[in-house]
């Protein structure tokens, strides 16, 4: 989280998504704004679902937070379910936009890999953050053919292809073998991050991205 300038080598459709990006692009939900009833409902859903959970946060809840009335609620989502897919999906915005931003910034495909260590290591240290959306959310979900966690596989897909395509466009010999090394490192930087020592997890990854990138 979640970067969006040239387009990844590969990218699936998710479906209709609002784009909800904060300013930095992070992963963190953005600070609640005015707006339009649909809009507050997402704002809410999308600070409530990271802060404490999707299951842990009652339809009710969010209508109060939302300041909306029940008819309302149901009028623009359906159900809390639909509302849910809704969620991941701004969060896999989120990370798109953020991570091509960071491509459009770098002077290299090197340089961008680079880049996002360090904004992943600005992201843990923020005090709102609650550890990775996606695999806080798989950890909810536990079948995979689950809407959420199908979700939740293509935009793992797309952040591994992203990667892979930075890696080869460095001149890796093996950009596919090094994304997954990147992912996994950063999933376990990612949870190390929020579990423990946000310094040394994302140190950890740094030593990894080093390796990888002089392959």
């Amino acid at each position: 989280m979640t970067v969006d300038s040239p387009q990844p080598a590969v990218q699936r459709l998710l479906g209709p998504s609002t784009n909800l990006a904060s300013p930095d692009g992070s992963s963190v939900p953005p600070t609640p704004r005015s707006g339009g009833a649909k809009v507050r409902i997402l704002e809410t859903a999308m600070r409530l679902f990271y802060e404490e959970g999707i299951h842990s946060v009652g339809v009710d809840r969010l209508i109060s937070e939302a300041s909306v009335t029940k008819a309302t609620f149901y009028k623009h989502y359906g159900s809390k379910d639909n509302l849910i897919l809704a969620y991941i999906r701004t969060q896999h915005t989120l990370v798109q936009e953020r991570t091509e931003q960071l491509v459009a910034d770098a002077g290299s495909p090197a340089a961008a890999v680079r880049a996002w260590v360090a904004a992943l290591a600005d992201e843990v240290n923020d005090p709102g953050f609650r550890g990775c959306a996606f695999l806080n959310a798989a950890a909810e979900y536990h079948d995979p053919r689950d809407p959420v966690r199908e979700v939740v596989a293509t935009h793992r897909d797309w952040y591994t292809d992203r990667l892979a395509t930075l890696l080869q466009e460095s001149g890796h010999q093996l950009p596919g073998d090094g994304a997954d090394e990147l992912m996994l490192a950063r999933d376990g930087a990612m949870a190390g991050a929020y579990a423990g020592d946000a310094i040394a997890a994302t140190a950890a990854l740094g030593r990894v991205v080093d390796r990888v990138l002089a392959g």
